[in-house]
């Protein structure tokens, strides 16, 4: 999955381009902490949380050793049909939705990378792919801090899929925070990836903006209009194909 530091990137790239108003965002703070929520319980990220929550249900993906997330069904469900009704609610849902996205971009496209070369399935895979985002990250510049406000706070609380409590919000606020202190003061061109290189990983954190650009858009197009705006109506709006259903068995049809 792409590291925080990426997706703190994805938040500051659209920002730099759109007003987030024009994206359909009103509170750009719960935003960027949406952008980190699927993370939050999953066990590795955010230390001294109070539950764990499998990563497969908090990106709603398949099992697999390179899982992609449904992005497509979480936008329906918690947006299209439960759209929460607050400002701050309704920002952090898309942020978690924009992680949803970007996992999915960067996993996907890992998994197009291994197919087209002959790198053994196992932990030497699953740990470079990790490490070589994480470095790419660390080389975005990143500059953007949360702020633990009471709308956030709240927000958190009513989240649809689970309830974030306040004493994990706020650890997962000092985490995020801690990583973009780290972050902003890396070079902007590091070196040293096991399986990957700067040009892929480049290509891909573009490839991921576009589409995070071109669907918002389009989505407040519709909702502009008072269309409806399920997944498949914002992708028809994008002029963007279906999405691909996942399935469990790619890697044993790789191998075959």
């Amino acid at each position: 999955m792409p590291s925080w530091t990426i997706h703190t990137a994805h938040v500051e790239r659209l920002f730099a381009a759109h007003d987030p108003a024009e994206l359909g965002i009103e509170d750009a703070n719960a935003f960027l902490f949406g952008n980190y929520v699927p993370d939050v319980y999953v066990g590795y990220m955010v230390p001294g949380v109070s539950m764990h929550v499998d990563y497969c249900i908090t990106h709603v993906a398949k099992i697999s050793m390179i899982p992609v997330s449904n992005a497509d069904f979480f936008w329906n469900q918690n947006i299209a049909y439960r759209m929460p009704k607050s400002p701050a609610g309704r920002s952090l849902t898309l942020g978690t939705w924009a992680h949803l996205v970007a996992d999915r971009y960067f996993n996907g496209t890992f998994r197009t990378f291994w197919a087209e070369l002959d790198i053994p399935l196992g932990d030497k895979l699953r740990i470079g792919k990790q490490a070589d985002f994480d470095l790419f990250g660390r080389g975005l510049g990143i500059s953007s801090y949360v702020e633990e406000t009471p709308e956030l706070i709240q927000a958190a609380h009513d989240f649809n899929p689970y309830r974030i409590i306040a004493d994990d919000l706020h650890r997962a606020i000092e985490t995020a925070n801690d990583i973009t202190r780290e972050g902003g003061a890396l070079p902007v061109c590091p070196t040293g990836y096991q399986l990957l290189n700067e040009e892929w990983l480049r290509d891909v954190f573009e490839a991921c903006n576009e589409r995070l650009e071109t669907w918002l858009l389009a989505w407040q197009r519709l909702e502009r209009d008072g269309r409806p705006f399920l997944a498949r109506d914002v992708r028809d709006e994008a002029g963007l194909a279906p999405a691909m259903p996942d399935s469990p068995d790619w890697m044993q049809e790789r191998l075959r």
